[in-house]
C-alpha cells in the first residue's frame, strides 16, 4: 500500500527547500528509508491478503456447486423423478385427470351421469333493490351451520339483506346478488359449495311476517316460497362398472394416486403410463452438476508443472475432503445397487459419464430400480444428503471456513492502517530531522565562506 504525504510534514516552511543547505536531495531520502522499512511487513499483509481472498474465492465456487448439487438431488430425493406417470383422457371434454400420488399403470373406463351442482335459488318479484323485504329473523342453515340476520326497517331491503348475506363472518355457505327483470328485481341466493348436502335452507321467524317470502327447505313438502333454478345434487360417475357419487366434480378418491374432474356427461377410457423421461432428466441432471462440481475442484487444485503454477486451493484439507467423500459416494453402492446399474459410470478423470441407451432400458420398470438406489434411510440419496447437509449451509463447514478467512482479512486491513498510521509518523520524524540537519549544514556553509572571505581579506593585506 502506498504512503502518502500529507499533512503531517513539518510547518516549519523547510520542507519545500530540503536539501538547499546540504546539496542532498533529502525528500527522495525520506521516501526510500521509509519504503524500506515498511517493505518487510507490507509484504506480509499483501501476501496473505492475496492468499486469503483467493480462498475465499475457491471456497465460494465450491460452495455454490455443492448448492447445485443439493438442488439436484432434490426430485431424486423425494422419489417423484421416478415415479412419473402420464394420465391420458380418452375424452377431455367429459374427463380430465392427473396423478396426485403414485396411480398404477393401467386403463379404466369412466362414465359420468350427472355432474355436482349447488343450490340456485330465487325470490319473487320486488319493486327495485330499496324495496323492503320485512322485518324479524331469518335464518340460513348449511349441512348444519347457520347464521341468523335480525332485520328491521333500517336493514332489510333488498340490497341490505344481500349485502349483509355476502358479508358475514358466519356465513356457512350461501351467496346473494340482485337480479333485476322485466318484472322487477329478484333476490338470488346460491350455494357456495356442489353437492347435495350442502343445499342451504331459509326460514323465517318473529317481526311481520313478510320475511316468509324468503322460506325455502328442499327437504319440506310445502311452504317454500323461493323457486329453484338449479337443484344441489351430488356428482355420479361408474368406474369399469363400480358406481360412486361425490359433492364436488374434483374427486381425488375414486382411483388411488389420481384426481378426476368432471367436465360433463359422458363417457372417457382413462390411461395411466409410467414416464421415465422425468427420471431420465433428474439423473442427467445429477451428472452434469456433479461434473460442474469436479471441473471446479480440479481448477482449484491443479498444477503446471510446466510454468510452475499452482491452483488457489492446492492442498486444501477441506476441499480435498470434500471431493473424496464425493467420489465415494458417488462411486459405491446402495441397497444392493449402484448407479452403474442405471449406465452411470465414474471416469478415470473423476467425472461421470451417461449411458442414455442404458439409462432407458433401466428405466423402463418404472422407476423402481432407480427408487432402489436412492431410496430410504440407507439410500444413495440418504448418503449424499447427509455430507451435503455438513458441507453446505450457514452452519456447514464451508461456512465456518468463510467466517474464518474474512475474520483475518478483517485483521489484516487493521494491521494494515496501523502500519500506515506508523509510516507516516516515521515519514514526519525523518523530515524534521533532515529539516534541521539541513538548516545545520546552512549555517556551517555560511560560517565556511565568512572564514574564507576574511582569510582572503588578510592574505591581501599581507600582499600589500
Amino acid at each position: 500500500m502506498a504512503i502518502t504525504v500529507g499533512s503531517t510534514t513539518p510547518t516549519t516552511g523547510l520542507l519545500t527547500s530540503m536539501g538547499v543547505g546540504s546539496g542532498l536531495d533529502v525528500a527522495t531520502l525520506v521516501d526510500k528509508l521509509v519504503a524500506a522499512r515498511k517493505a518487510p511487513q507490507q509484504n506480509q499483509i499483501t501476501n496473505q491478503a492475496a492468499l486469503a481472498n483467493t480462498q475465499l474465492s475457491g471456497l465460494g465456487q465450491i460452495s455454490a456447486a455443492l448448492s447445485a448439487l443439493q438442488s439436484a438431488m432434490a426430485s431424486i430425493t423425494d422419489g417423484s423423478a421416478f415415479n412419473a406417470r402420464t394420465v391420458t383422457s380418452g375424452a377431455t371434454d367429459v374427463l380430465g385427470a392427473s396423478a396426485s400420488g403414485n396411480p398404477v399403470g393401467g386403463s379404466y373406463k369412466v362414465e359420468v351421469t350427472q355432474l355436482a351442482t349447488s343450490l340456485k335459488a330465487t325470490s319473487g318479484a320486488y319493486a327495485d333493490s330499496s324495496a323492503k323485504l320485512g322485518t324479524g329473523t331469518l335464518t340460513f342453515t348449511v349441512d348444519g351451520q347457520s347464521m341468523n340476520l335480525q332485520l328491521d326497517d333500517s336493514n332489510n331491503s333488498l340490497a341490505q339483506v344481500r349485502d349483509a348475506i355476502n358479508k358475514a363472518s358466519d356465513n356457512p355457505g350461501v351467496s346473494a346478488t340482485i337480479v333485476t327483470g322485466t318484472d322487477g328485481a329478484h333476490l338470488v341466493l346460491s350455494g357456495t359449495r356442489t353437492g347435495a348436502a350442502n343445499g342451504f335452507v331459509v326460514s323465517s321467524s318473529g317481526g311481520d311476517g313478510n320475511l316468509a317470502a324468503l322460506d325455502y327447505d328442499a327437504a319440506a313438502a310445502s311452504g317454500n316460497a323461493l323457486t329453484v333454478i338449479t337443484a344441489a345434487q351430488d356428482a355420479q360417475y361408474s368406474i369399469d362398472g363400480l358406481a360412486g357419487h361425490s359433492a364436488g366434480n374434483s374427486i381425488s378418491s375414486a382411483i388411488d394416486g389420481l384426481t378426476l374432474n368432471l367436465v360433463k356427461v359422458g363417457e372417457s377410457t382413462l390411461t395411466v403410463a409410467n414416464d421415465p423421461s422425468k427420471g431420465s432428466s433428474a439423473l442427467s441432471n445429477l451428472v452434469n452438476t456433479y461434473n460442474s462440481f469436479v471441473g471446479i475442484y480440479q481448477n482449484l487444485t491443479k498444477y503446471d508443472a510446466t510454468s510452475g503454477t499452482a491452483g488457489a486451493m492446492i492442498g486444501d484439507a477441506t476441499i480435498n475432503g470434500i471431493n473424496s467423500t464425493l467420489s465415494r459416494l458417488i462411486g459405491g453402492s446402495a441397497n444392493g445397487t449402484s448407479l452403474a446399474a442405471l449406465g452411470v459410470s465414474l471416469q478415470v478423470d473423476g467425472t461421470l459419464k451417461l449411458d442414455n441407451d442404458k439409462l432407458t432400458k433401466a428405466m423402463g420398470d418404472g422407476g423402481k430400480l432407480a427408487s432402489q438406489l436412492f431410496g430410504g434411510d440407507t439410500g444413495l440419496a440418504a448418503q449424499i444428503n447427509s455430507q451435503l447437509d455438513q458441507w453446505v449451509g450457514s452452519s456447514g463447514t464451508l461456512a465456518g471456513r468463510t467466517d474464518s478467512i474474512s475474520q483475518q482479512l478483517k485483521s489484516l486491513k487493521d494491521q494494515q492502517t496501523t502500519l500506515d498510521s506508523r509510516m507516516a509518523d516515521l515519514t514526519a520524524r525523518y523530515q524534521a530531522q533532515f529539516t534541521a540537519l539541513d538548516t545545520l549544514m546552512s549555517k556551517l556553509n555560511s560560517t565556511s565562506s565568512y572564514l574564507q572571505q576574511q582569510f582572503d581579506a588578510l592574505n591581501n593585506i599581507n600582499k600589500k
